[in-house]
């Protein structure tokens, strides 16, 4: 196993982040290994994080070690507002520290920890360290998940520059849901044309983690 821990992460929000993070968790544990799962901040949380919450169902299935956590274990921050961390923490409380800690906790849980990010890349988590930069310092490999919706291009294109400035190894995706009709016309014929071997997370999802866990 070559990979220890997967950050997941977007061209924008409602892309479908927490959508391949359930596939993911899936898949992994279908070539049988104990797939752990981290929320690191979760945003426009009143009583339960969502996100989390559903992530620890589906993880606690196929994790003996997950079974007796709760949302709150698998998250480092969460706050009412639904906003970037930055702006939802009013206080300016977040500690990166504190993420790395609960990181290293989470992975001794599991054999692979899947990370979801909140929003896109250049999501801030404080004024100056964005979400590409916690996905550097967990020292992931990153899978970014990009819509398909019209003007999808431009967002993957400027989500994969951000990553290769960073020098951050990662692979991507379409998440095929929006504009799915359409795609095959006005985004398809330049993914094929550019990219070799693209991928959608219904396609070729399981290739993808038998890539990885070789």
């Amino acid at each position: 196993m070559q990979v220890q821990s997967l950050f997941i992460t977007a061209t924008g929000t409602n892309v479908g982040k927490t959508h391949t993070t359930l596939k993911l968790i899936e898949a992994f544990a279908s070539k049988g290994l104990a797939v752990g799962v981290y929320k690191p901040i979760e945003t426009g949380v009143i009583d339960t994080a969502p996100d989390a919450n559903i992530l620890l169902k589906v993880c606690r299935k196929v994790n003996k070690n997950f079974k007796n956590l709760t949302p709150q274990d698998i998250t480092a921050y969460t706050f009412p507002l639904p906003a970037a961390p930055f702006c939802a923490a009013t206080r300016q409380t977040i500690e990166i520290d504190k993420i790395i800690e609960k990181y290293h906790e989470l992975s001794q849980l599991c054999d692979i920890l899947l990370v979801e990010g909140a929003g896109g890349l250049m999501v801030p988590i404080t004024k100056d360290f964005m979400m590409i930069d916690l996905a550097k310092k967990l020292g992931s490999k990153v899978l970014l998940v990009t819509p398909s919706r019209l003007g999808c291009i431009n967002d993957t294109l400027l989500s994969q520059e951000a990553l290769n400035s960073r020098n951050i190894e990662f692979d991507w995706c379409v998440n095929l849901f929006e504009d799915s009709e359409s795609f095959s016309e006005v985004t398809k014929p330049f993914y094929d044309e550019v990219f070799e071997g693209w991928w959608s997370v219904e396609g070729g999802l399981d290739e993808y983690i038998t890539q990885i866990t070789l």
